[in-house]
């Protein structure tokens, strides 16, 4: 109900922004949302990062859109789940975990999109991007962000 799965922006905005990148995003589809997270931010340490031959993980698109959008994801879920009843905990962690493979992130405020949109470039900048492709990434992101629900409510 207006929540976006993670992987879903992450999709989306690649296949907007760097479509050159969907084989490394279907290729991290295999694995749920931590196993990817935790692979994406030990990217530039290692050869091999992801486990099938991807060197070159500095500069791309997808490891920036799915860490901040991630980050976003739990800040936001950690935020209500703070300032909420028992009851509403409850709901919140359901809705949060829909199985162990999505981070789903709910409709975001105005306020909310303005500070994704700046971790994004901020993030995108730190990678080594250009400032007009951080900023084209970062609106992207937001752009798919206010489309929510679009056509998230397949199970699975």
């Amino acid at each position: 109900m207006g929540s976006v799965a993670v992987r879903d922006v992450v999709r989306d905005v690649v296949a907007e922004v760097a479509p050159e990148e969907l084989p490394v995003v279907n290729g991290l589809a295999a694995f749920d949302d931590a196993t990817v997270v935790r692979r994406l931010r030990r990217g530039g340490d290692r050869g091999q990062p992801l486990g099938f031959g991807l060197g070159e993980i500095a500069v791309m698109v997808a490891p920036v859109v799915w860490i901040v959008v991630d980050q976003i994801a739990q800040k936001v879920a950690d935020t209500a789940v703070n300032g909420a009843a028992k009851g509403t905990k409850a709901l919140l962690r359901k809705v949060f975990r829909k199985g162990p493979a999505r981070v789903v992130i709910p409709p975001l405020t105005a306020a909310q999109l303005v500070e994704v949109r700046k971790k994004v470039r901020e993030a995108a900048l730190q990678r080594g991007m250009s400032e007009e492709r951080a900023q084209a990434v970062a609106d992207a992101v937001v752009a798919r962000l206010t489309l929510g629900e679009a056509d998230e409510e397949d199970p699975g």
